[in-house]
């Protein structure tokens, strides 16, 4: 796990071209033919020469900065949520002495958004990294531990993986849903629908996992046609109500909803419908949004202390950046019931 060094002449006499031409490559200078280019590119990723870094991190000494890396398609300064989430890690951050370098990855799949991740990391920059919003196995994560970068991952299910500077923040999927059923059950709710996360995202067929063992475990029927493909925002819920009330199929009686966003949109969509929450159809959503609780119905939901989960993932962050922590971390936050206006007993 330990990362070589390597200098710039090196990595010159691999690629096979001149010490300036390296240098050219790093400043990102537009006379370089792009298959020397990525030659050069190449060599440097594999022995993870750190250009342009200072003496001081040449030197092995800390930044006392770490990244926070979004990975979401769409705006994220008018989400609630993701801003208290930022601000969530700066606060905690700072109250250990370091320094916060935020970056929003739009597409994990785009080459350059993800060199330029990795070089951050290459670079030191930063001592370690905190990642939201990623694939269950995303793959230039997965380089970055294999590396022996200290890496941080909200929302992570890998058997095996058990890596000592790998740190993973999970909910408790099931335990939310088995709240979730045993409430609406109580409401004497036996039509039970979901709109699934991300399957992408470890959450996502997570809960899916725990809508089907709390139904089992209350001998309710699982109807198939009721559990609808969706996502984690709110364009999501708002499409998958959409297609499902366009095929004028027989509503349940409750939905169980992959998170608060997506309760919004599907709302909405309801509402268009002539279709009211909860007189027609009962509302249960996952994180307890900031806006949960002013929507109209206010929204039940599941509760999630999210400054909590991020101060206890910086805080264990910052322990193996340290070394004060030398061991695999992987914790899970729990979920309450909220109960509020938009669930009804039948």
């Amino acid at each position: 796990m330990k990362k070589t060094e390597i200098n710039s002449t090196e990595i010159a006499k691999l690629a096979g071209v001149s010490r300036s031409t390296v240098s050219r490559v790093i400043n990102n200078y537009s006379n370089v033919p792009p298959e020397t280019r990525d030659k050069v590119l190449r060599i440097i990723e594999e022995h993870h020469y750190v250009p342009n870094a200072s003496a001081q991190v040449l030197a092995g000494k800390r930044t006392r900065t770490i990244g926070l890396f979004m990975i979401e398609a769409g705006h994220v300064s008018s989400d609630i949520l993701s801003n208290m989430l930022i601000a969530s890690v700066i606060e905690n951050a700072s109250s250990h002495g370091y320094y916060v370098l935020t970056h929003i990855i739009r597409d994990a799949n785009n080459v350059e958004s993800v060199r330029g991740v990795k070089d951050i990391f290459y670079q030191r920059r930063i001592d370690g990294g905190i990642f939201i919003g990623a694939a269950n196995e995303e793959p230039f994560i997965e380089k970055l531990i294999e590396n022996g970068y200290q890496v941080a991952v909200v929302d992570q299910g890998l058997p095996g993986r058990s890596e000592p500077n790998r740190i993973i923040a999970n909910f408790d999927n099931s335990s939310g849903m088995m709240q979730a059923i045993e409430y609406l059950a109580s409401l004497r709710h036996r039509e039970i629908g979901l709109i699934c996360g991300d399957m992408r995202r470890y959450s996502g067929p997570s809960k899916l996992e725990g809508f089907r063992m709390a139904m089992e475990h209350y001998r309710l029927p699982i109807r198939e046609e009721w559990i609808l493909p969706g996502g984690f925002s709110e364009e999501s819920g708002y499409e998958a109500m959409t297609l499902f009330l366009e095929r004028e199929a027989t509503l349940p009686t409750a939905m169980v909803m992959a998170n608060d966003s997506v309760a919004f949109g599907a709302m909405r969509a309801l509402q268009e419908g002539g279709i009211e929450v909860p007189g027609d159809l009962s509302v249960i959503g996952f994180d307890d949004h900031a806006l949960s609780s002013r929507f109209q119905p206010a929204l039940t939901t599941l509760g999630i202390d999210f400054g909590a989960m991020m101060g206890k993932l910086t805080a264990t962050l910052i322990e193996h950046i340290e070394e004060r922590s030398t061991e695999f971390t992987r914790f899970t936050v729990d979920l309450n019931l909220i109960a509020r206006d938009s669930c009804k007993k039948i």
